[in-house]
């Protein structure tokens, strides 16, 4: 039986009394900080948590040990980085302040979609779920743990970066499946890409990377996550609401990228200018089916999009109702419309510039279902171009492309983005920053929108989050000096003076916070300063020389006023004598 003391905190495999993992290189000493929940954390009492492997801006993934059955699992924390803080000192997660209702309603969000996640355990393409529950001021997620690489890893590590119509059908196709079933029961994935959907060891695909909508939006109070080229426009911030044909775009984009090899050009791009096309050569080994299902479901405004997942499926198959639907609109293309009346639905919006058949430079005989007559309607050397809202000459590929805009958006997200990655040559500095949250860019070396050759190297700054630093113990010390160290530091000191005890003048006593711990720069800490009691006197000059207390003087003057009472006293009585003897002698007389 293994023992979960064994075991690597990085991978979950046994290491036995090795300090390096010999599987995966993870250091049995590595110390995971804030954010993230400590090494051997153990949440409900049950789940051991490792190395933290993927994080968005809704929360963390963990790798994990089921204690109970003794397994690997994988554990998602509710952590939204924009809205909650953990400390040092503390495994708990905190709420900012002003954030309490906002956390609640999207943890409350998040608690729903993985509880109907865990009821949906058992299909074919998604990740089997096992448990919600509530710790750490939090809530988390469980599912099961296993091994596979992405998608899009498997497609370059293929010898053509692409893969045939056939092979992408028995692959994808599952996975179309269980998406309706998940619209069915009203999840909406909003993230589908080749980063999300993993090929495991059985060579089947599945369904990860699920989070809360709030984070798959640009423009809402957590850091969006958005895949560009497989994000459809509704997720850019666009009035059009978003459903399951947000879904079958993203999907849509996949399926192009597995069959054409290169990542479909992103939404808000298109938006403006749409060049999506298709390669001739691409384009003469297809079924003409396929590339009007692409067509249909890279539609850019939603409601000219396909809309349900069974439509899909359908167009995919060539169903006898899609191949009547194709005819259709083969004769509305030769007739000069490029629209396409459907049965029950408003007419289709072009998506990029009218549907254009490439075929070299003699003509290609359409046979069979007339591969290219379903979308023929001007001929050209090289490529289909994906019909959009106008007409778009057909150029080379260019030499030059547009760097976007890249502050703002999480490094994890553009390093892991195939667009980018085949664009430029991404590089990465790490700095502190006061204002932008981990892992977030800050700048770029290269402004957006300039025109660069493929291959630029770009330097994206990339945010540290607040720089730390440890307070030092400065109890004992003289204010002066303890209050310069810490300024030194980054600190904000504040003075607060007492009497009570027995220190010395001018010596700190306490610190509002706890020493050798991290604290951001610019934190502020009070010092409890000891000031000695002093007497007060008022002072009373009577002479130029002479300075005396008033309780001095006070007893001077009493004791002149008293002696002056008793000489006058005496020479009262002595004359009172004297009259009293004189008056006496004059009686006798």
């Amino acid at each position: 039986m293994i023992s979960s003391e064994s075991l690597c905190m990085g991978c979950m495999r046994e290491i036995g009394n090795e300090k390096k993992c010999p599987h995966c290189g993870f250091h049995v000493d590595t110390v995971q900080e804030p954010p993230f929940l400590p090494v051997r954390t153990v949440a409900a009492n049950r789940y051991l948590l490792g190395r933290a492997i993927e994080r968005n801006g809704e929360g963390i993934t963990y790798i994990g040990w089921d204690l109970v059955e003794r397994k690997a699992v994988n554990v998602r924390e509710f952590s939204p980085a924009a809205i909650t803080i953990r400390s040092d000192l503390s495994p708990n997660l905190q709420v900012m302040l002003g954030n309490e209702a906002a956390f609640a309603e999207m943890r409350r969000s998040f608690e729903e979609m993985w509880a109907k996640l865990v009821k949906l355990s058992g299909l074919s393409a998604l990740i089997n779920v096992t448990a919600v529950f509530e710790d750490y001021g939090t809530s988390f997620a469980v599912y099961d743990h296993f091994d596979g690489i992405s998608l899009r890893d498997f497609l370059l590590r293929s010898k053509t970066g692409y893969i045939p119509w056939e092979k992408a059908r028995q692959l994808l196709m599952p996975t179309l499946s269980t998406l309706g079933t998940l619209h069915k029961n009203g999840i909406i994935h909003r993230g589908i890409s080749p980063t999300t959907l993993v090929i495991g060891e059985d060579g089947k695909i599945k369904i990860t990377g699920f989070s809360i909508g709030e984070v798959r939006s640009a423009g809402g109070k957590l850091n969006p996550q958005i895949f560009e080229g497989y994000a459809p426009i509704e997720q850019y911030g666009s009035e059009a609401q978003q459903g399951p044909w947000t879904d079958i775009y993203a999907f849509a984009a996949v399926l192009y990228r597995a069959l054409i090899g290169s990542d479909p050009i992103p939404a808000r791009e298109r938006a403006v200018n749409d060049r999506l096309m298709v390669p001739g050569k691409f384009a003469e080994s297809l079924p003409a089916y396929v590339i009007n299902g692409l067509i249909n479901a890279l539609q850019i405004q939603p409601n000219d999009r396909t809309r349900t997942v069974e439509q899909l499926r359908a167009e995919l198959s060539a169903s006898p109702s899609v191949t009547a639907s194709g005819e259709q609109f083969n004769r509305q293309q030769a007739s000069g419309n490029s629209g396409r009346q459907r049965p029950a639905q408003k007419k289709k919006k072009s998506l990029g510039a009218g549907a254009i058949v490439g075929i070299t430079a003699g003509a290609i005989a359409l046979l069979g279902i007339a591969v290219f007559a379903v979308l023929a309607m001007t001929v050209l050397k090289d490529r289909i171009v994906i019909p959009g809202k106008e007409t778009t000459t057909v150029m080379e590929d260019a030499e030059l492309t547009a760097v976007p805009n890249f502050i703002g958006r999480s490094y994890y997200d553009i390093e892991s983005n195939p667009v980018f990655n085949s664009n430029f040559k991404i590089k990465s500095q790490e700095i502190y920053s006061n204002d932008v949250n981990t892992g977030y860019i800050i700048s770029q070396s290269v402004e957006p929108d300039t025109m660069v050759g493929k291959g630029t190297e770009i330097t994206l700054f990339v945010s540290k989050g607040k720089e730390k630093v440890v307070l030092p113990d400065v109890v004992g010390a003289k204010f002066e000096e303890a209050s310069a160290r810490l300024t030194e530091l980054g600190f904000e000191v504040i003075r607060s003076d007492t009497t009570v005890g027995n220190y010395t003048d001018g010596e700190v006593i306490m610190v509002s916070l706890t020493e050798n711990q991290k604290y951001d720069v610019g934190t502020k800490v009070t010092l409890k300063v000891y000031v000695a009691p002093t007497t007060t006197t008022i002072l009373t000059t009577t002479r130029p020389e002479t300075t005396r207390t008033t309780t001095e003087a006070t007893t001077e003057e009493t004791s002149s006023e008293a002696e002056s009472e008793s000489k006058t006293g005496t020479a009262e009585e002595s004359g009172t004598s004297a009259e009293s003897t004189s008056a006496a002698a004059a009686s006798e007389n």
